[in-house]
């Protein structure tokens, strides 16, 4: 029988090197990427059966990159690898299509069973959530999948960029739009949010997890 094909996903190259010879033990590794957009690049491009991934990552984060690549290829099981251990960060996970949830500090042998759990079509929640949370991350799985932010997905995507300190120009080349499309998005952020500050729009990114490092 052929393994389970598995991509990983850690804008951190040491954890992400740490991981390689763990999962290559059991299953066909087919590439690590360090960040949001290099990520769904490699879906479309190596079709992995499983996506492990951080949710804090550069250009698009973990729970973007999930809703897009639900879209882009519906059959592909997601698995979130992340030091956030809030359970509502969990539901967002879900809620943009993750099949499973894990903690960086549970044990390599649960992070191999999570992995299987999820290529079967078995949803995975890590223990230390509590003990009914798979319940309650379920339901939460079956309802929208834009979260509970108010802004549109490429409103979401230009806030990151902004929030990481990149530039309307620098913004405009990531997204291939326009330096004008994207001040025009910069401006709308600010209506939606009812803010008139560069600064207030990062830190509701930074209080919504769409940008800022884990802790």
């Amino acid at each position: 029988m052929p393994k389970t094909t598995v991509l990983l996903a850690d804008d951190h190259t040491v954890v992400a090197e740490g991981l390689r010879s763990l999962l290559e033990s059991r299953f066909d590794l087919v590439g690590i990427v360090h960040d949001g957009r290099a990520l769904l690049e490699a879906v479309g491009t190596l079709s992995p059966d499983v996506v492990v991934t951080d949710i804090s990552m550069p250009l698009l984060n973990g729970i973007e990159a999930i809703r897009q690549i639900r879209a882009l290829r519906p059959g592909t099981k997601i698995l979130v690898l992340t030091m956030h251990r809030d359970t509502e960060m969990a539901i967002e996970a879900f809620r943009a299509g993750a099949s499973g949830y894990m903690l960086k500090i549970s044990p390599g042998e649960e992070l191999m069973a999570a992995i299987s759990s999820v290529s079967e079509g078995r949803p995975y929640a890590a223990a230390q959530l509590g003990k009914d949370v798979i319940t309650l991350l379920m339901e939460a799985g079956r309802r929208s999948g834009e979260g509970s932010t108010p802004l549109t997905p490429r409103q979401r995507e230009v806030l990151q960029l902004i929030a990481e300190g990149r530039t309307m120009k620098e913004v405009a080349t990531i997204l291939g739009i326009s330096p004008r499309t994207a001040e025009s998005h910069k401006y709308e952020i600010m209506q939606v949010l009812g803010v008139n500050t560069t600064a207030a729009m990062i830190q509701y990114a930074i209080r919504l997890k769409i940008a800022g490092d884990e802790t």
